[in-house]
């Protein structure tokens, strides 16, 4: 059954919504926290950020769960070495926030903790303070991390833990 309401909210979300949440400051700030992030782990984070579904998705019911699986791929979050790829999605219109890990770190980090990170960003977003929930996030993901997908001794940013996916957050 066509939720009419969903449908209408991402028919009609403009879209340069993301800059009153994301302005150019936060998505800095943003890239830098992800970057200094993953020279403290083995994993890489990827922030996706999307206003609002193709209304014919809408219209269908997508969840934003799958549309951040779809993200996952497009984005190629599952290609790297050691399958240590995370991908924050936000999808704006449903207020949804979607954590998705790859296998290698999915076998490791159970998605009780996942959820919990994106509840936490949730409590943030709905005071309107997107910079501190993103920055925070993605110091607990990096926590999770650090904690499960821990760096050898010798590894180091040149070495052997490149910078497999991009810092920047992208705008879907």
């Amino acid at each position: 059954m066509v939720n009419f309401r969903r449908w209408a909210r991402h028919l009609f979300m403009p879209p340069w919504a993301w800059r009153r949440a994301f302005p150019q400051a936060t998505l800095d700030a943003i890239e830098a926290a992800v970057g200094d992030s993953e020279m403290r782990h083995g994993g890489e984070i990827r922030f996706a950020i999307e206003n609002s579904l193709a209304p014919a998705l809408a219209w269908r019911g997508m969840s934003g769960r799958e549309r951040a699986i779809e993200v996952f791929s497009q984005l190629r979050v599952w290609d790297t070495e050691h399958n240590s790829g995370v991908l924050v999605y936000l999808l704006l219109a449903d207020h949804d926030i979607e954590i998705v890990a790859d296998r290698g770190i999915a076998a490791r980090v159970e998605a009780s903790a996942w959820e919990a990170v994106a509840q936490a960003m949730e409590a943030a977003f709905r005071q309107g303070e997107y910079r501190r929930g993103a920055l925070a996030g993605i110091e607990q993901i990096g926590a999770l991390l650090a904690a499960h997908f821990p760096l050898s001794g010798d590894s180091s940013p040149s070495g052997d833990n490149p910078d497999e996916l991009a810092n920047r957050p992208v705008i879907v």
